[in-house]
């Protein structure tokens, strides 16, 4: 029996309201994305990282708190001394900075963000040695300088 996946994120409460709207069409451009679920899904990311260092801070159990400092240390979300304040701390443009998409067009191997998204989602871009065609895949501190077109792929990125 095949069981039926769940979604992974969370829509908004509200149907209607404007601000909202705006700011998330707002973010929807700037960082290039396809559609508010999108960004519903980072902002369920965010949550949970936020929902967990809560949980850690009413338990004060050291051990888990650090296993998630470190987490987010190697997405490039805290730093390295960071604690659970800074966790909290955590908005939707700081995990946004850390989408393939966006560190594509940071690193000028694209023109625009639409375009980053589009070299990834055709297998221009690799990471290491494996090609990655997912716009939203969360780059770690170590992969990001590993970050390069594929081999044979040279000739549609324009610098």
């Amino acid at each position: 029996m095949v069981r039926k996946a769940r979604k992974s994120y969370e829509t908004p409460t509200r149907g209607w309201q404007q601000d909202r709207i705006d700011q998330e069409t707002d973010v929807l451009y700037d960082y290039g994305l396809k559609n508010k679920r999108e960004v519903w899904k980072s902002e369920s990311k965010i949550r949970d990282f936020r929902r967990e260092a809560r949980k850690l801070n009413a338990t004060e159990d050291e051990e888990r708190e650090q296993q998630l400092i470190n987490k987010l240390h190697n997405l490039g979300l805290v730093t390295e001394d960071a604690d659970l304040t800074d966790v909290l701390d955590l908005d939707l443009e700081d995990i946004l900075e850390r989408r393939l998409q966006t560190i594509v067009y940071e690193k000028g191997l694209a023109n625009t963000m639409k375009q980053a998204r589009q070299f990834i989602t055709h297998g221009h871009i690799m990471i290491e040695d494996n090609v990655v065609d997912v716009p939203s895949y969360l780059v770690t501190t170590e992969e990001e300088n590993n970050i390069n077109v594929a081999p044979g792929s040279k000739e549609i990125v324009q610098e």
